[in-house]
This record gives structure tokens, sequence and C-alpha cells, in this order.
């Protein structure tokens, strides 16, 4: 293995070994907290008789939840990627891989990625490769078509991070064209293009472009979670001004503004972003989000505790989910997004 190949996998063991940690989570909040339910004393709903089943991508899932993209290309993600996939498979939602750009340079470390569609047969599985790799490929077409190929993707997870890079000291800042290569991959592959931020936020502005060039899904990836400015600057010890490690868009500003959208496209809509919780998991969804997922807080999981209390905390979640639906008299996910949350200076 060469050194530049060597360099990626050493990096994304350290991306790891820090999001164990909570010295890269943002210090401001996902914006939730500035939220309430509207409390329904009429309601009529037989809370056992709620089904949040949805179909995605042409497969059905059990929960309106997803398993965010973590890690993969180094040799210790494969009992990582192992496990949550087996625990996607367990709950029956989707889960997807790291970004699989080590899979471009060197395919030794394959099964790493694979080892989620192994885990996880039937369910949902997303690819993922970041923006600088598909603006310096001569054929972005069939890069994004290998690395679909290589775990049997049910869709493809395009990440843009421009804050990330402009502190990683590996860093590729030129994102010059990508808009027109999406539309070109969009136009020629038939499976699923979804946009991902890492943590900085994805406005509506952006959303649009990203809609306008054929993309099926967003998934807005806010702050309130993993600052990942933060995550580079310790990787290589900088002097940064403190506002970096806290620079972007609240996960509740991007969900609630996103799905404003949904009036004139048809895409599925991700909350990720600092969701860390049962009450911040349902209001995202209550904002417009489709389905509402985690990373750093599901890989600290795993690691520590194992998949049964990680899928019990899950399910744990499902359940308040399904009490608070009682509350605002809702039916289903599509009535919960209807009106149930307002900002908490309104309820005064």
């Amino acid at each position: 293995m060469n050194n530049n190949k060597k360099n990626i996998s050493n990096r994304k063991s350290e991306h790891v070994r820090l999001c164990l940690t909570d010295t890269v989570s943002y210090s401001k909040s996902n914006g939730f907290d500035y939220y309430d339910f509207i409390h329904f004393a009429a309601t009529e709903i037989d809370i056992n008789k709620i089904s949040l089943t949805q179909k995605l991508f042409n497969k059905k899932i059990d929960y309106p939840f997803f398993i965010s993209c973590m890690t993969g290309g180094y040799k210790g993600s494969l009992k990582i990627n192992s496990e949550l996939a087996k625990l996607a498979s367990i709950l029956n939602i989707p889960v997807g891989v790291g970004s699989q750009r080590q899979v471009l340079e060197n395919d030794s470390l394959l099964e790493t990625y694979k080892v989620i569609r192994k885990n996880n047969n039937d369910g949902l599985v997303f690819g993922n490769i970041g923006v600088p790799q598909i603006v310096k490929s001569k054929n972005p077409i069939q890069v994004i078509e290998k690395l679909i190929d290589i775990i049997e993707a049910d869709a493809m997870v395009i990440h843009v991070n421009p804050l990330q890079e402009l502190f990683q000291a590996e860093g590729e800042l030129d994102f010059n064209g990508f808009l027109e290569k999406l539309t070109k991959i969009t136009k020629k592959i038939k499976t699923p293009i979804i946009i991902k931020e890492v943590g900085s936020g994805i406005n509506y502005e952006s959303a649009k472009l990203f809609l306008d060039c054929g993309a099926s899904g967003i998934d807005v990836a806010g702050s309130g979670g993993t600052s990942w400015s933060k995550v580079e600057i310790l990787r290589n010890k900088n002097n940064e001004h403190d506002f970096w490690g806290e620079w972007g868009l609240r996960t509740s500003y991007c969900v609630r503004t996103v799905a404003a959208l949904k009036k004139d496209y048809k895409f599925a809509l991700f909350a990720s972003g600092g969701i860390n919780n049962s009450l911040d998991f349902a209001k995202s969804i209550a904002l417009g989000a489709d389905l509402s997922g985690s990373a750093r807080l599901l890989l600290k999981n795993i690691v520590e505790n194992g998949i049964d209390e990680t899928k019990n905390m899950l399910l744990e979640w499902i359940n308040d989910l399904k009490k608070l639906m009682f509350l605002t008299g809702s039916n289903n996910l599509i009535e919960f997004r209807n009106s149930k949350i307002l900002k908490a200076e309104e309820l005064f």
C-alpha cells in the first residue's frame, strides 16, 4: 500500500477515534429545543394501531429512522460496519456506508464496505462518495456505477463538505463543476442520488439547486451534532478561531425550510445533525422530514454497549414517537407532519 492509500486509511481511523469523544460536538444546539408539540386533548387515536411503515426507494421500511453514513476503508471499520448492518437488518431501517473513496484507490479493504450488504441482505443500503471525487473524475458516471455495484446500493449518497475540506490538512477545495456533473449522473443512472451535508446544513436555495439537478433525496445534516471543522482542527492541532467550530445552519432550520420544497418537488427529506434523543427525532419528523437519523450517537453505542442496547434505545425512541402521535391526534406520519409543532414562543 502506498503512502497516499495509507494516509486515507489512517485518516478514517482518526475520524472514528475522535468521534468517540465529546470534544467534537457543537456547543450550540440543533435548534429543536426551540419547538414544542401542540397537545390535542380531543385525541381519538388508538396508539396500538399506529403504523410507522413507509416506502423508500421502492422498499418498505418499518420505522422513519436511518443509520447515517459513518465509516469503512480501514481494518477497524469491518466490525463496526458489520454491527451497524445487523442493527439495520433487525429493525428494517436504512443504513449508509462511510465514504467509499478508499475503494477507488485501493481494493484491499473492500470487505469493510461489502459487509454492510452481507449483513443486511434485503434492507436499504446507501453508498457514499464526496464531491471532490466527483469533480476531479473524468468519468463520474463510471465511478458512481462502480461504487453502487460493490455494495449493491439502493441509493447513492454524495456528500458535500466544504467546511470539512477547508480545515482538513489533505482537503480538496475544488468544487467547481459539481452541479453540471450531478445533472449528468442523475440523467444516466437510475439509482437514486441523495445529496448530504456532513454537519453544516443544507439551506433552501442549495437544496433547490440539487433537486433541479435531479437529486432524489436531501439529507440536511445540520449543525448541532458533530462539528467536522472541530474534528479536522483537532487532528491537525491547529489554532483556529472558535467560531469555525460552530459554523453551520441548525438542523431544525434546515428541515423546516427545505421541507417547503415538497410543494414543487418529489424527494425524500432526511434529517440528521445532533439527533441524539427521542424528542429531537420526533420533532424533526413533525417539521417535515421523511426520516431522521444519527451517526456518532449510534457509533458510540455500538462500540461501547453493543447491538442489543443500541436496538433497545432506538425502540424506546419509536415508542416515544407513537406516544407523541397519540397526544397530538396523529393517526399516521402524514398527519404528524401537519401543524403538530410550533416555535415554543408561540405557546406563551
